[in-house]
């Protein structure tokens, strides 16, 4: 079983909704839609407030789970699948956006994934390194 089907079965059995299971842990209800789909993986803290919440110890909210599996063009989000397929960037770098929520929001379309690549990554050219100098002869 994966980890997100063994967490929606606990909420089920729990008669909870994601709403309330958000309010209770403070993680917003489309991060643990994600979590349950398997379209992202929880931090340990995220285990321990979903464990408290669920008043159950770690090793029991775990049990019988055998990992979340890999990357794959289904487990991503709407839009940004295509950006893979089409090669515009890689998988690793897919699956570090996936993991992206903007005030509880994520990109839906292949165009806003591709304007939040490009943004992040002019942000990320200001902490950079410079490359090596070029020499004009």
């Amino acid at each position: 079983m994966k980890l997100g089907d063994r967490l929606r079965e606990i909420r089920q059995q729990q008669e909870q909704t994601l709403l309330q299971v958000a309010k209770s842990t403070g993680l917003s209800v489309s991060y643990l839609s994600d979590l349950e789909r398997g379209r992202t993986n929880p931090s340990m803290e995220t285990l321990k407030r979903l464990a408290d919440h669920y008043q159950q110890d770690l090793a029991d909210l775990v049990a019988n789970v055998d990992g979340q599996g890999g990357l794959t063009l289904e487990s991503l989000p709407p839009g940004l699948a295509e950006l893979v397929t089409d090669q515009v960037i890689d998988e690793e770098t897919a699956r570090d956006l996936s993991r992206i929520e903007l005030r509880g929001q994520r990109p839906r379309e292949r165009d806003d994934w591709l304007g939040l690549y490009y943004h992040l990554k002019g942000i990320m050219r200001q902490y950079l390194p410079p490359g090596p100098a070029s020499k004009e002869e």
